[in-house]
């Protein structure tokens, strides 16, 4: 007798259908999931939260590729011409469902039930064939390979995602931006975004987060565990993603190229930064001076120019600086490491990039141009100094004395002359001055009196 249009549960127990040549027993649908013993009857909802080991999309691996998705929990809202295929309806979100085990598997979405444990670790989820999934985490297992570039993947549905990074296809779109993405679950992450859903709260700092995965990473911050490690170097990680960019240092790939010059990089997030230089977009402004910057780490970089705030010392000298790696830096003055060298002229550099910068030296390469006055120089900060002159800013102030000047270099140079230090000494008499310009002029006297001998 049918229900609705669909078997009853005694009756749909006594069908049988020809699976492989042989009789199968169809499972009872309204049997309870928990009682289930063949991973072929565990349902697999692609609606899974996502502390569920990032499995939103992903179909069971003995489920076909394709299909109309009734036999899954993830079935979409269906319109009211399909209630007579799908009669079964969610009571507090209105999904609806073709089976009632679906229906039973969507629940545990509103309960947060997950009565499948992991042996091994403290994973749980809602399904067996999660459960079963999960496994091969620890096994290792990876039975399906990508036949463009040899990676391999736990699940079916895994490599045919990765297959659109070879393909390009991108066919989830957001309807509020132009943003696309190659996997559902990366939409829904996109669209809080927009939403500015954070649920997610650090119960130490509370710094909030749109998703469990990036509290969790969070976390690392506070306990300052770092589980991965490189072989090479020792340097250890928070998160594999985290070594994989760094093994590029060691291999030297590049596989980000900008389209519009020769630049490429090891990570898609240098390349995003990258691109700024090409559309000039500078997003952050200073509400100091009014200067605005491409990347939110410059405009706090700058902001201390303004505070004057230098948390890191020389342990060597005393001397403070604003940043990190202007700390690092320096301290390459004291090691007198010097290990980038100019393959034509054989001077030695502390820094890759002020090798880079030298070498426009020989080539003549003067890239960086005013679009006021035709001045051409090789370094980018040369050319953000020269700017002033046509803006008449003086963001340097003295505090004894209130003398402003356009560059960090010239005010250290006026504060000579309330310190009265003279680093500069002639070393043919006890002539000492702040300026180097200044030792020049008088080391000319003593070149002209020889002569006169």
């Amino acid at each position: 007798m049918k229900d609705g249009g669909v078997p009853t549960s005694s009756l749909a127990g006594q069908m049988t259908a020809k699976v492989g040549g042989g009789p199968e027993t169809i499972k009872n649908l309204d049997l309870d999931p928990n009682e289930k013993t063949s991973d072929s009857s565990e349902i697999d909802v692609g609606g899974e939260d996502e502390d569920d080991v990032n499995l939103d999309s992903e179909r069971s691996d003995s489920e076909p590729e394709t299909g109309n998705g009734d036999h899954g929990c993830n079935e979409n809202k269906s319109s009211e011409s399909d209630i007579k295929t799908k009669p079964f309806a969610c009571d507090l979100c209105r999904q609806r469902f073709s089976h009632k085990n679906s229906l039973n598997c969507h629940m545990r979405v509103h309960t947060g039930e997950k009565p499948f444990a992991c042996k091994l670790c403290e994973y749980r989820c809602t399904q067996k064939a999660y459960l079963n999934k999960h496994i091969k985490v620890h096994t290792g297992e990876k039975p399906f390979a990508c036949d463009l570039c040899g990676q391999r993947f736990s699940h079916k549905n895994s490599l045919n995602c990765h297959i659109r990074v070879h393909t390009g296809e991108k066919p989830f779109a957001c309807e509020l931006c132009e943003y696309r993405c190659t996997q559902k679950a990366n939409l829904n992450t996109h669209m809080k975004v927009h939403t500015g859903d954070k649920p997610f709260a650090c119960e130490l700092c509370g710094q909030r987060f749109s998703h469990k995965h990036s509290l969790n990473t969070h976390m690392k911050v506070h306990t300052g565990e770092k589980a991965f490690a490189c072989e090479l170097c020792g340097q250890r990680f928070s998160h594999k993603n985290g070594l994989n960019d760094h093994m590029r240092v060691h291999t030297g790939e590049k596989p980000f190229a900008c389209e519009l010059c020769e630049y490429r990089c090891n990570q898609k997030a240098n390349l995003k930064k990258h691109m700024k230089v090409h559309t000039g977009e500078k997003p952050f402004a200073c509400e100091l001076c009014g200067n605005f910057f491409s990347h939110k780490h410059c405009l706090n970089a700058h902001i201390k120019v303004h505070t004057g705030e230098k948390p890191f010392a020389c342990e060597l000298c005393g001397q403070r600086f604003s940043h990190k790696h202007s700390l690092n830096t320096h301290m390459k003055v004291h090691t007198g490491e010097k290990p980038f060298a100019c393959e034509l002229c054989g001077q030695s550099f502390s820094h890759k990039h002020v090798l880079n910068d030298h070498m426009r030296v020989h080539t003549g390469e003067k890239p960086f141009a005013c679009e006021l006055c035709g001045y051409r120089c090789t370094q980018k900060a040369n050319l953000n100094n020269h700017m002033r002159v046509h803006t008449g800013e003086k963001p340097f102030a003295c505090e004894l004395c209130g003398y402003r000047c356009t560059q960090k270099a010239h005010l250290n140079t006026h504060m000579r002359v309330h310190t009265g230090e003279k680093p500069f000494a002639c070393e043919l008499c006890e002539y000492r001055c702040t300026q180097k310009a200044n030792l020049k002029r008088h080391t000319s006297i003593h070149t002209r009196l020889e002569g006169f001998i």
